[in-house]
This record gives C-alpha cells, sequence and structure tokens, in this order.
C-alpha cells in the first residue's frame, strides 16, 4: 500500500491530461479523462490517480490527510499561465477609455501612453512596492486556477529597473503560492531616451543587462518583442543568441500587430515559444512545426486592444504546431488574470475545442515553460497541482461564474474552502 496525505475523491471526472507533451494535431486534444475518478499525493507529489475503487485499493490515507470531496465536480490540473507581465507599477486602466472611443494602440502609443508609461513609473518604484502591487494581481490568477506562471520584466529598459523587477519576481516566487518562471524582457521597446539610436540600446541589452541577469541567476529566458517599430527580424536574433550564449533559453513575441516574421525568426533562433501570433502565416506555422516551436496564443489581449482577428488557432493546430494558452497579464492590454476566460475566448473566437483548449492551458503551457515533466498534468510522480471544478468541463468557460471551487498546489489546498470528509 502507498501513503497518502491527500486525497480528492470520487470526482465525476478527472481530465489528468497524461501523455506525450507537448501535444500537436490530432493529439492537441486528448485530455486522457477518467470518470468516478480519484486523485492522492503524498507529501505534494502524486501516488495514485484513476477509478475511485482502483485508488482506494492502492492507497493508505494518514490520519490527518486533507479529503476533499469531488462528487459534483471535475477535476483539470493546475492551470500554467506561460505569458504574464504580472510585475509593474502605474495605472493605464485610463487608456482602455480611449481605446473603447476608437484610439489604435499605436495612436495610444504615439502620444506618450503604451509601455513607456509603464516604464516611467516602474523605474520609480522600489522592489517593495514592485512585490506588493503584484501580490493581489497573482492572488486573483491564483483564484481562478492558476498554479504556474511566466513573469517578464521589461517595464524597466535600463539595467538597474529591469534587475530590480527581476528581484521582485524571484522574491514573488518565493512567498506566495504560485510556481513562477521568470523571463528578462529588456528588449519589450526601444526606451525614450535611446529614440534614434536603437544599435546603442541593443548593444546595452547584449553586453550590460544579459551578462547582469545571467551573473545573478535572475531569469530562465529571454524575450523580444520583434514587430513592426520595435525589434526587427535581425535584431531579435541577435538579441536571442546573445541570451543563449548566456544560458538563458529564448522565447518571443510573434507577428502580433502584423506580419513582422517573428515566426520565422523563433524557429530559426530555435525559440522554444513564440507567443501572440495572430498574423503568422502557414510558412510561419510550417517552420514552427518543424523547430518545434510552441505557440503560445493570447486572445485576451486581441480582446483587450480591439484587435479585427485572433491568432489563426486551427491552422496551427493542421499543420502540428503545438499551442498553449496564456493571460498575457499587464497594465494596458491583458486585465484578466484568468485562464478560465481565456479558455472561453480560444473555444468561441479562435475555433479550439474544449478538449484541446485545456491542453493548451495544462500540459502544453507546462511544455513551453519546460516544465512538462513536474505540473501541466495529474500522473504519478508529478506535482499535485489541481483545479476542482463545480460541475463538468463545460462549466470552465461559464465567464463570471464562481466555478473553481477549489485550488491545489502541491498537495495543498491554497484556494478555497473545499468540502472535507473523515478520511
Amino acid at each position: 500500500m502507498t501513503h497518502a496525505d491527500f486525497l480528492i475523491d470520487s470526482a465525476d471526472l478527472v481530465a489528468t491530461c497524461a501523455g506525450m507533451a507537448p501535444r500537436a494535431g490530432a493529439a492537441q486534444g486528448v485530455i486522457a479523462a477518467v470518470a468516478g475518478a480519484s486523485v492522492a499525493a503524498w507529501r505534494g507529489r502524486i501516488v495514485a490517480v484513476g477509478t475511485a475503487e482502483d485508488v482506494a485499493r492502492t492507497i493508505t490515507l494518514e490520519a490527518q490527510a486533507t479529503v476533499v470531496d469531488g462528487r459534483g465536480c471535475t477535476v483539470v490540473p493546475g492551470f500554467v499561465d506561460s505569458h504574464t507581465h504580472a510585475v509593474f507599477a502605474g495605472d493605464r486602466r485610463g487608456e482602455l477609455t480611449r481605446r473603447l472611443s476608437g484610439a489604435t494602440y499605436a495612436e495610444i502609443a504615439a502620444a506618450g501612453g503604451g509601455i513607456v508609461r509603464t516604464v516611467e513609473a516602474t523605474r520609480a518604484a522600489s522592489e517593495e512596492t514592485l512585490v506588493a502591487l503584484a501580490r493581489p494581481r497573482l492572488a486573483e490568477a491564483l483564484a481562478q486556477g492558476t498554479t504556474t506562471c511566466e513573469i517578464k520584466s521589461g517595464y524597466g529598459l535600463d539595467t538597474a529597473s529591469e534587475l530590480r523587477m527581476l528581484r521582485a519576481i524571484r522574491t514573488l516566487g518565493a512567498s506566495q503560492p504560485i510556481e513562477v518562471s521568470a523571463t528578462f524582457m529588456g528588449a519589450h521597446e526601444i526606451p525614450v531616451e535611446f529614440r534614434g539610436r536603437r544599435d546603442a540600446y541593443i548593444q546595452l541589452v547584449i553586453d550590460e543587462m544579459l551578462p547582469a541577469v545571467a551573473r545573478e541567476g535572475l531569469a530562465e529566458w529571454n524575450d523580444v518583442f520583434c514587430e513592426h517599430g520595435v525589434f526587427t527580424p535581425e535584431e531579435a536574433r541577435r538579441i536571442l543568441e546573445a541570451g543563449k550564449a548566456l544560458g538563458l533559453a529564448p522565447r518571443i513575441h510573434a507577428d502580433e500587430l502584423g506580419a513582422s516574421g517573428g515566426a520565422l525568426t523563433a524557429a530559426a533562433a530555435g525559440a522554444v515559444s513564440a507567443d501572440h501570433l495572430i498574423h503568422v502565416d502557414d510558412a510561419g506555422a510550417v517552420a514552427m512545426a518543424r523547430a518545434g516551436v510552441i505557440a503560445t496564443l493570447l486572445p485576451a489581449a486581441a480582446f483587450f486592444l480591439k484587435l479585427p482577428r485572433y491568432a489563426p488557432a486551427r491552422m496551427l493546430v493542421a499543420h502540428d504546431v503545438p499551442v498553449a494558452l496564456a493571460t498575457d497579464l499587464n497594465p494596458g492590454g491583458g486585465f484578466s488574470p484568468s485562464i478560465p476566460f481565456v479558455m472561453a475566448l480560444a473555444v468561441f473566437g479562435m475555433g479550439l475545442t474544449l478538449e484541446e483548449a485545456l491542453v493548451a492551458a495544462t500540459i502544453n503551457g507546462a511544455a513551453a515553460l519546460r516544465r512538462q515533466h513536474q505540473v501541466g498534468s495529474l500522473e504519478l510522480g508529478k506535482q499535485m497541482d489541481a483545479v476542482v471544478v463545480e460541475g463538468t468541463l463545460a462549466d470552465l468557460v461559464r465567464v463570471g461564474a464562481p466555478v473553481v471551487s477549489t485550488v491545489v498546489k502541491r498537495g495543498v489546498v491554497v484556494h478555497g474552502q473545499p468540502p472535507r470528509r473523515e478520511a
């Protein structure tokens, strides 16, 4: 018999999402569901998953074990939000009013808004302030089922401020329940003081910022905004290659506002993930599939920016590109921390099936962070990260309904008050 100190018992359905990762093509929608199922853990790791009867025969519950009654519920893996900008200072919600009145992203930026507005506020904030401001954002994400997330720098755009952001991200990772993966994004924009001297800023990123980040071990990833008016494919490739030489794996903002060549650059640079991809074409998708690049789609960004289209998710699936979903939580165009909301947009706006969206928000998101062997599915040996949904899987896309009843991280209930029964 196997000891267990945590049990979700007799759920109507457990969508384990177990199996190969990342998933692509026809496998994108394989959720490996088990009806009438239980999941047991010991010291934060899954030790049994299967039908309630099989699990009961397999485990011995400790006297003080936590038991969550799963009857009437669906259990899914903890959500993995693989693209956020959750650390920042300042408030740009006033831009939303302008956008709703017809102003475009480019017009708002030209008037001094957008990223540079957040840079000004973030540079003025202390590390302690950045941590304090980000905590409630992560708490909101946790309440919606996110148990692992990526957080980028990129609102400092000078060495001291970028390092301060990354230290704040590190502190957050150690002091609240969501597991955090840090990304350096000094190449988020050309700062105002370097306008007209873009080559000098790129060299600053390569020669000073990246080595400083690597020396302190502050990030796993190096991201670049490859877009018209920001960084060209050639510039992005230089920055990504410089990061790779220092041990920072590449990811890229690609083809968001236009066909920027970002998907091809992601493939050429060996990026783990190319994100946004609203304007990716078939050639870009083919290149990504060949290079094993994951497509991280951010439909909430398109929604809040009032863009005229979503990323072509069905085309990417047809080309066997693994698709992940993330919130793009940020101050200007990512106002929701909710993965269930993102899943709803993916289903009703981008044509994914509910099962494909779930895979995208769990095991494929984990693969986009190279954490698929630890999180993203409910399998033996993995972390006990789970979301208990009141009702069926379809209830996840009932936007605004309080369907997430319990969130579990490493075998501990970190959100919600679960029904408990005697072990």
